[in-house]
């Protein structure tokens, strides 16, 4: 499409002639002619002028650059659709694979798509246009909403539910069972049956290899618009507000609540039994131990305040100065 063509898809003006064909979306310093890059960081701005695009997607601050300018109040997010309108679109033809196990209670619906060597189990539902990749494994009693994308080997265990537009990633395992044991008198550990169920609402993504795990009692829930990365565990009973984000290698135990638009960033975590407030930032490596207020940040193990953590952190580095300057005092 013309640049204008794509300007007017993303109900973004023009600054300058959008004649030029535009093919496809690359970085400032990757970008040549046929290509259109962005500007979402202002760490990267020095990289504009060298810049070989046919056009950019920078917002009002960017005064001038060497091509014409997509204007955008999100540039990010302008990108990004600007990725899904210039990347071709694999098609994937709908029915039932020939080699899939489909149980003969389900109901699989006529624009779905099921691959090879899936297994579906009684009495379970595949919504409108979902696509489900070889060798994913949906267990009996499975509610699949529309547009959904199951990857490649996916285990979706019984009674789940998942809403529309749900992304589950490579190896993704929705619904296993809850880490719960009773011990006995003589110290073995007695299973507890995990006979709770698994939701995932609506326009949900959860990474590669993730676990959410399903309760003895009651559910486990992933409310609308959550992103999980890969690697994330969330334990039996944990409730996942709206919008919040976990990256890679969370783990979230047993029966915590993470309110609306949380971030937990990389190899964060928190204990059990614990509400961490709605807008609150959990910095990497991290570990929540208590109730934290609606919009708190925090770092640390255990997780505190962030300003007062970057202050003990300067104090704990200047321990040893005293010590060093008495010591070279005694030399002279």
């Amino acid at each position: 499409m013309t640049l204008a063509e794509l300007a007017t898809a993303l109900g973004c003006s023009l600054d300058g002639k959008g004649a030029a064909d535009i093919t496809r979306v690359a970085g400032l310093e990757d970008a040549r002619a046929g290509d259109v890059t962005f500007l979402s960081n202002r760490k990267y701005a020095k990289h504009v002028a060298k810049t070989r695009a046919s056009a950019i997607i920078a917002d009002a601050s960017l005064k001038s650059a060497p091509c014409p300018i997509i204007r955008s109040k999100q540039p990010y997010v302008t990108f990004a659709e600007a990725l899904a309108l210039l990347t071709p679109k694999r098609l994937v033809a709908a029915g039932i694979h020939p080699l899939a196990a489909v149980d003969a209670t389900a109901t699989i619906a006529a624009s779905a798509s099921i691959g090879p060597f899936v297994a579906i189990g009684a009495g379970s539902t595949v919504g409108e246009r979902t696509i489900v990749h070889p060798h994913a494994v949906i267990g009996p009693g499975v509610t699949i909403g529309a547009d959904c994308v199951i990857h490649a080997q996916v285990s979706i265990r019984e009674d789940v539910t998942l809403g529309d537009r749900v992304i589950l990633q490579d190896a993704a395992v929705i619904g296993s069972d809850g880490f719960g044991f009773a011990k006995r008198a003589d110290g073995a550990h007695h299973k507890i049956p995990q006979v709770g169920r698994v939701v995932i609402e609506d326009d949900v993504e959860i990474g590669a290899h993730s676990a959410i795990d399903r309760p003895a009692v009651g559910e486990t829930r992933v409310a609308s618009g959550s992103k999980i990365d890969n690697l994330v565990q969330i334990a039996h009973g944990v409730k996942i507000g709206r919008r919040v984000l976990l990256a890679a290698q969370v783990g979230i135990a047993g029966s915590t609540t993470i309110e609306d638009d949380a971030v937990f960033a990389g190899q964060a975590g928190a204990v059990g039994h614990v509400r961490v407030g709605k807008g609150s930032i959990v910095t990497a490596k991290s570990g929540v131990t208590h109730d934290l207020p609606p919009g708190s940040a925090v770092s640390g193990f255990p997780a505190f305040d962030l300003k007062e953590w970057k202050k003990a952190t300067v104090a704990f580095r200047r321990l040893g100065r005293p010590r060093r300057a008495a010591r070279g005092r005694r030399k002279r």
